[in-house]
């Protein structure tokens, strides 16, 4: 008995992407990653900015073409044969968050107890109450307030220790007042809606400034610019007669080197305590130059209280 066997194999017909990534100065990009979209294909390209990708199936595609410092590009194709692309990326400019070099805040490493509060814990909490009370739900924080809601006079203690030695600094730029050693927050409404984060240091800290941070440290550090324009309204309310209104604007960044950003809050309350009511009116004014080698920023905080 003789037996025969026939096998059959049909395949989709494959085909290779290749190409070149330059800059617009005709540079080669090395490294810039190369991504079909929906798939796990892809490479980067080498040092004369060439890719290659093979085994290709016929249809459709999507090339992303991505580089660090450059804006991202994607292409659409439709593969029949071996394709050859060549793509150009333009530069952008992109504002990352400020970089701060200072001895005021501990790091991960640092023997010291304390607590990091994020801009994302304060939008949550983003009531009309003054900063103490934005900080309550850190250890060993006891918060004060003369109206009984939060909003007007306010003073905290940590650890036991009282405001005349807990250190307050903004972008490492003291806060305390130099006759009494405490931080009036009843002059700084709203703050929390131009912070970014917050580090508060229990017991002796990193601080330079002084004798002021023997209790405790209180290290706030404002948003940084916005890349792109942006403007905003908000409203709340609340008890006892609490009435918060903002405004928020931004111009993004002005031709690669200027920016400018604004808030206005207002803020009413009857408070819980008889004829401890409050009306508070706030501004934030931040600028920015950037030249290529340096960058120049500055933060004007103001303050109207009515008690």
């Amino acid at each position: 008995m003789a037996l025969q066997s026939f096998s059959f194999a049909a395949a989709d017909e494959s085909h290779t992407i290749s190409g070149t990534v330059r800059d617009t100065g005709g540079n080669p990009l090395a490294g810039a990653t190369v991504v079909i979209k929906g798939t796990f294909k892809g490479t980067v390209t080498d040092a004369a900015g060439i890719f290659k990708i093979e085994n290709v199936r016929e249809g459709d595609v999507k090339l992303i073409f991505s580089f660090i410092g450059y804006e991202t590009k994607v292409s659409d194709l439709t593969v029949k044969s071996d394709t050859v692309v060549n793509v150009i990326l333009v530069q952008t400019s992109v504002m990352t968050d400020d970089v701060v070099i200072s001895a005021t805040r501990a790091g991960s490493n640092a023997p010291l107890a304390y607590s990091n509060v994020d801009k994302t814990i304060l939008e949550k909490l983003g009531t009309a109450s003054d900063m103490p009370y934005l900080l309550t739900l850190t250890p060993s924080f006891v918060e004060t307030s003369e109206a009984g809601n939060g909003v007007g006079y306010t003073g905290m203690r940590i650890r036991g220790t009282d405001a005349s030695r807990i250190n307050v600094t903004i972008d490492g730029i003291p806060l305390n007042d130099p006759e009494s050693q405490q931080v009036f927050w009843v002059d700084l409404p709203d703050l929390s809606s131009s912070v970014d984060n917050i580090q508060v240091q229990r017991g002796v800290g990193t601080s330079t400034n002084g004798a002021g941070a023997f209790g405790a440290s209180i290290n706030i550090q404002t948003r940084g610019i916005e890349n792109e324009p942006f403007a905003g309204i908000s409203s709340a309310a609340g008890s006892f007669g609490t009435f918060k209104n903002s405004i928020t604007a931004g111009t993004g960044l002005l031709k690669d080197k200027f920016a400018f950003q604004m808030r206005f809050s207002d803020i009413k309350s009857d408070g819980y305590i008889r004829r401890t009511g409050s009306d508070h009116q706030s501004a934030f004014l931040s600028g920015l130059y950037r030249s290529g080698k340096s960058l120049i920023k500055a933060n004007i905080i103001l303050g109207r209280e009515h008690t």
